[in-house]
């Protein structure tokens, strides 16, 4: 199984906002939109990505007025993305080894989606399911 099965599942939408926006207007677009992350774009062009961990830390260091700030001041800028045809163990080391949730997918240079530790992990476990069902009935019919 590899990305593009997982983004033809759950959908090439992602949410972008410009590096401008503040930590406030952020934060309320991942919680009307129930994501952990957005992706920071200027120009078609793919900035950064602001996580929830990313406001909680700027919010614990600066208080409530880090909310007021813009994303640019807090994003991740060396963002590790993915491509349609990596496989879903390559995003889950990928995702282990760098400890965070959330990977853009870069196809031909552009943002073809988003996939988060909670999408790898529900393919995952249907394809695990998949494969014990096929052993079951080869050993009920063998």
């Amino acid at each position: 199984m590899n990305v593009a099965t997982i983004l033809k599942a759950k959908g090439t939408d992602v949410a972008t906002v410009s590096p401008d926006v503040t930590l406030a207007e952020t934060a309320t677009l991942l919680s009307e939109r129930g994501i952990g992350a957005v992706v920071v774009m200027q120009s078609r062009k793919v900035l950064g990505i602001v996580s929830e961990r990313d406001i909680v830390k700027a919010v614990a260091r600066r208080g409530g007025d880090a909310l007021k700030a813009p994303v640019h001041e807090v994003m991740t800028t060396r963002v590790i993305t993915c491509s349609l045809n990596d496989s879903v163990d390559e995003l889950m080391d990928s995702m282990t080894e760098g400890r965070f949730r959330h990977l853009p997918v870069i196809e031909n240079g552009e943002l073809a989606g988003i996939v988060s530790i909670g999408d790898v992990v529900k393919h995952r476990i249907a394809e695990t399911v998949m494969e014990t069902e096929a052993l079951r009935l080869y050993i009920a019919n063998g």
